[in-house]
């Protein structure tokens, strides 16, 4: 068995499928697993049909629990599938627990982890997802950073450049692969609901610290009912949001808002495209309008994907309703300046699947596993800042004249280059 593919929300079926696609052109065996863990298969089937995604191999149906509840479960299945297909590599896509799961499953039986989108860091450890893609990222042995900037993020905390590759994004190949389907979708999807292109706003919301707050979710839902007043507000709503909607008693905040139940990707991407502004709380969904040119506001106080606020597509919100109104207004008054932006896309190029999965393909062919490290006579490791042609040591990052940081050129030189290196107690410097 070449590899092992783990996936347990629809974001990530989405964002596997320019690997797993790329991968079975390749004709590199793999085994797919399902844990269960955001909806189970069937209510997630429309995502496999819609991309064409083979069925999974094997539903671990962990359903929900808390995050130590559902983190363990999943463990305990991969662990098992690992233990019976014994791949030379274990996959997985994102920041849930399905794949903070099978990274510490994978290095426990000695089976490398490589983690596609490693590198995001929104530095706020209040977020479960900031919890899991940093230990996902500190035990993988290969990272496809989507970015050079999450590229920089992986070499200051440590991580090894050979393991490190700048891939682009896969949800920029699911856009540009599924454009001509999205677009036939919009025309009719805009025509059932009684909406014209950029004449409405679109909102979603589902993170924890957003939802689970009932003055922070009145507060965004508010703002949502002042916008509607402006604009039609459609909201395709979490299951999970509506619950604490009811919960919290604040369904009459939506009274002026159209709630749709959750739509399948492709028929989302067609209301993202012709919205006038999303309002959002999604990781995912910023990337995706950043990639469309459409108008953003992220109801949160940080972001992992730093690169959606350049050109002024996405602004950061919070999630007081007086500035997320306010955000909102100035966004669809930019609406015509954004769209007519020109710029190469940071997020990728649209081969973020195929790189990916190439160097998937070496990695399984190498052989390349663990390897345990002999410093008998050279115990310690030590960091270096050094100037001009490098003799011994692993470079972790170049620095240019102006003392900015980058990922180091292969076979370059370096006006400053940040070593490490063992050395022996005698060589000790004095630290």
């Amino acid at each position: 068995m070449s590899a092992v593919a783990v996936a347990g929300t629809r974001p990530e079926v989405v964002k596997l499928w320019p690997v797993l696609k790329r991968l079975d052109e390749l004709g590199l065996e793999y085994f797919f697993v399902w844990s269960g863990q955001h909806y189970d298969y069937e209510m997630s089937r429309v995502f496999f049909e819609e991309l064409g995604v083979r069925s999974p191999d094997v539903d671990l149906s962990v359903g929900s629990g808390s995050h130590a509840e559902q983190t363990g479960r999943i463990m305990l299945g991969v662990e098992k599938v690992l233990g019976e297909r014994r791949p030379a590599v274990t996959v997985a896509q994102g920041d849930t627990n399905s794949v903070l799961a099978a990274a510490l499953a994978s290095v426990k039986v000695r089976v490398p982890f490589a983690h596609v989108e490693a590198g995001l860091r929104s530095w706020s450890m209040v977020m479960p997802e900031e919890v899991n893609r940093r230990v996902a990222d500190a035990v993988a042995s290969l990272h496809f950073a989507p970015t050079r900037l999450s590229a920089l993020n992986l070499i200051f905390e440590g991580v090894s450049p050979r393991g490190i590759h700048v891939t682009g994004n896969t949800v920029v190949d699911v856009i540009y692969e599924q454009g001509s389907r999205v677009d036939a979708l919009a025309e009719r999807l805009l025509g059932d609901l009684g909406l014209e292109k950029a004449g409405y706003v679109l909102a979603t919301l589902h993170r924890a610290e957003n939802v689970d707050d009932p003055a922070r979710l009145g507060s965004i839902l508010k703002a949502l009912a002042v916008l509607s007043g402006s604009y039609p507000v459609v909201f395709p709503a979490h299951p999970r949001t509506l619950r604490r909607v009811s919960e919290f008693g604040l369904w009459s905040l939506l009274d002026k808002v159209r709630v749709l139940k959750p739509l399948g990707y492709l028929e989302f991407l067609s209301l993202l495209k012709n919205a006038r502004v999303v309002v959002t709380d999604s990781g995912g969904v910023q990337e995706e309008a950043f990639t469309l040119k459409v108008p953003t506001v992220t109801v949160r106080y940080n972001t992992e994907r730093p690169e959606t606020t350049m050109y002024g597509i996405n602004v950061l919100s919070g999630a007081e309703w007086e500035r997320v109104v306010g955000e909102a207004l100035k966004q669809a008054e930019r609406y015509e300046r954004i769209k007519k932006l020109d710029f190469e896309n940071p997020l990728g190029d649209g081969r973020a699947g195929e790189r990916i999965a190439n160097i998937l393909r070496e990695f399984v062919e190498s052989g390349e596993g663990f390897e345990e490290a002999d410093l008998r006579r050279t115990p310690f490791v030590l960091y270096r800042l050094t100037e001009g042609v490098v003799l011994t040591g692993e470079v972790l990052a170049c620095f240019d004249e102006k003392g900015v940081p980058r990922v180091p050129p292969r076979g370059q030189e370096c006006w400053r280059t940040l070593l490490r290196f063992p050395v022996s107690a005698e060589d000790l410097p004095d630290i």
